[in-house]
This record gives structure tokens, sequence and C-alpha cells, in this order.
């Protein structure tokens, strides 16, 4: 019996040693082998009216690749306009100087980032510079309240199409007091 204690001992160490090799693999995974250290990069800012959901350490990307991170976001007391500031890998330095700047998510309730598109001017981007062409972010469930209450309706008055005429937009209320217009 005491033979089988060692057996049991080794078998549940080397589970424990293989359960924290995983998590240290999925940790490396996940930080893409960074770690919050390490990797050169350069810091330009952006200024947007709407953030939506972008939170730091979103990703920056450049036709669907990442190629930094956001590593600030600020309230400018002044302007009361969001600051971000994105930090480019060294390895993009050429990004040209009038690059736009959007906040996009990936698919319908994906995650928010920062995506730039590359203009054509020959002088680059450098540390401490801001893109002056951004597009905030788009609210969804704002932009679909519009399109449902705004009614969708042509607001032509034309009786030949069947709409309305002068009389028929006079509303019930009015009509019954005697008023024929909401203007008497």
């Amino acid at each position: 019996m005491s033979s089988r204690a060692p057996r049991i001992e080794f078998a549940v160490g080397a589970f424990l040693l293989l359960a924290l090799a995983s998590l240290l693999v999925l940790a490396i995974a996940s930080t893409n082998g960074k770690f919050g250290f390490g990797g050169s990069h350069y810091e330009i800012t952006a200024r947007f009216t709407n953030l939506g959901p972008l939170r730091e350490n979103a990703p920056v990307k450049v036709g669907g690749v990442a190629i930094g991170r956001v590593s600030d976001i600020a309230l400018d007391p002044v302007k009361l306009d969001s600051v971000v500031t994105l930090a480019i890998d060294d390895r993009y330095s050429d990004l040209p100087a009038d690059t736009s700047a959007a906040i996009l998510t990936s698919g319908l309730l994906g995650e928010s980032y920062v995506g730039l598109q590359p203009g054509g001017d020959p002088e680059p981007l450098k540390a401490g510079d801001a893109i002056f062409l951004t597009q905030s972010s788009v609210d969804l469930i704002q932009m679909v309240g519009k399109y449902m209450f705004s009614g969708g309706a042509d607001n032509t008055s034309d009786p030949a199409n069947g709409a309305e005429t002068a009389d028929d937009a006079v509303p019930a209320y009015l009509q019954e007091s005697g008023t024929d217009s909401p203007t008497e």
C-alpha cells in the first residue's frame, strides 16, 4: 500500500505542472508575447468626439492587420474631445502624414478598434504627431432609433399619389374644435 502513495503523489504533481504550463502558454498567447514591455513603438494622437466602446489596449489596424494598440485615452478639458494615444510598432514608421483614423467594430457585436487609412503624403508621421482626419464611433442604437422613428415615408403632399392633403394634415383635435389650421 505504501508503494502506491508515491505514484499518486507523482501523478498529482505532474498534473499540476502540466496545468501551470498550459496557463503560461495561454498568458503568452493572449498578450502576444509582450507582457507589457519590450517591442519598440512610437506614439501618435487622434481626437474623437465619440469613442463608443473603445478601450485601452484595443488594436490599431491597417487593412485588418494589427500594427499597434491604444495606449491611453484622455479627455481634453478645454475642447471636451477624447484624445486617444496610439502606440504604433516601429516597423510601421512610414505611415503617411495624411493618414486618417476611424473607430470601427469587428462584426455587429465585436470588439472596437482604431482603423487607420493611409493617405498619399510623402512625409511620414513622427512620434508625437496628431492625426487630424478622424471619424468617431457610430452609435448603432442611436442609428436604429433614428431609422425606426423617422417614419421613412415620403413627405410630399401630392393628392394624385394618395398622399395627404393640407386639410388631412391638421390634427383631429384641432378639427373638432372648429379650427382649420394650427396657425389660426
